[in-house]
């Protein structure tokens, strides 16, 4: 039996929804203790309403559970943090000094923190987007990010806290429903398609972006919280790749399925938020330290997307 009690953050969200259902699978349902502002379905095991700006709500949870790694995963996304750039900031950040805080002063074995490819701006290389590239980001959600790696290296750096994070591209899965992210388009497209509804898209039809399935994104994530820590030579966040490509080679790919997908484009704020991120990603130290490699390609995804969907 495991001796790992698992808290995670914010597992309502895309990700964490997905996430704690694998967690619950490697370590037992006992072993994982999920938490959010509500309760999404009775059926969920160990569920704990929490406020993660609340530090001494989240310290109570971690010392009555027994924790020994937390999985912080509550933010506002880009696209949504643009409509209360103060809100996002004080909410991103504050929840993960909470995290942060308690895993020093508890001695929480291992932290996971989710960066992201908003963490670039326009002053880098777009179709080859190497691990420390500069870091000027567009959007509010983008800063929080930035900050948020600065802040996870100090607490490696000056505590030993073992702090482990990915910047994550585009996720794309069935399980959930978009959650307010400029790449969000590549999973309501999926949606429309199977019910013969015409997709309008908020990007124009050429925007590349990277993007990953969600079973190579939960993967990763796991893999990289799995490491030997001597393997772990990245303590900001690891840029991870899986597909990348625009609205109308994903609107082709469903065309495979169903001839009469049809798509238009209304392009809107985010496209300028797209056009700031990068097109291909480099991530040769994931590959290097921890043997990643995506499985999933974009006819593979759209394949497993509309069977799931259905």
């Amino acid at each position: 039996m495991s001796k790992e009690v698992i808290l995670i953050v914010g597992a309502n969200g895309q990700l964490g929804t997905v996430l704690s259902q694998k967690l619950q699978q490697i370590y037992g349902n006992s072993h994982v203790i999920t938490s959010d502002l509500f309760k999404k379905n009775d059926s969920e095991p160990n569920f704990i309403t929490l406020d993660a700006t609340d530090f001494k709500a989240v310290e109570d949870v971690v010392l009555k559970n027994k924790i020994t790694q937390i999985y912080h995963l509550a933010a506002i996304l880009s696209a949504k943090g643009e409509q209360n750039p103060l809100a996002t900031w004080s909410l991103n950040m504050k929840t993960l000094f909470n995290v942060l805080e308690v895993s020093r002063l508890h001695k929480i074995q291992k932290v996971f923190f989710p960066s992201s490819i908003a963490v670039f701006g326009h002053n880098i290389d777009k179709e080859n987007t190497l691990q420390y590239s500069n870091l000027t980001p567009t959007t509010v959600y983008g800063m929080s990010k930035v900050a948020g790696e600065n802040w996870i290296h100090y607490y490696y750096q000056k505590y030993g806290l073992d702090v482990r994070s990915l910047r994550y591209p585009g996720v794309i899965g069935y399980q959930s429903l978009p959650g307010g992210g400029t790449t969000d388009y590549a999973v309501d497209i999926y949606h429309k398609a199977i019910i013969n509804e015409v997709f309008e898209c908020f990007l124009a039809p050429k925007t590349t972006l990277p993007m990953m399935y969600m079973d190579d994104v939960i993967r990763a994530t796991i893999e990289l919280m799995e490491a030997p820590k001597e393997n772990i030579s990245v303590r900001t966040s690891y840029n991870i790749a899986g597909i990348s490509f625009s609205p109308e080679e994903i609107a082709q790919s469903i065309k495979e399925f169903y001839p009469d997908f049809k798509i238009k484009y209304n392009p809107d704020f985010r496209q300028a938020i797209a056009d700031s991120w990068p097109k291909i990603i480099n991530d040769s130290e994931a590959r290097k330290d921890w043997n990643w490699k995506p499985a999933f390609d974009l006819k593979l995804m759209t394949k497993t997307m509309i069977k799931n969907l259905k």
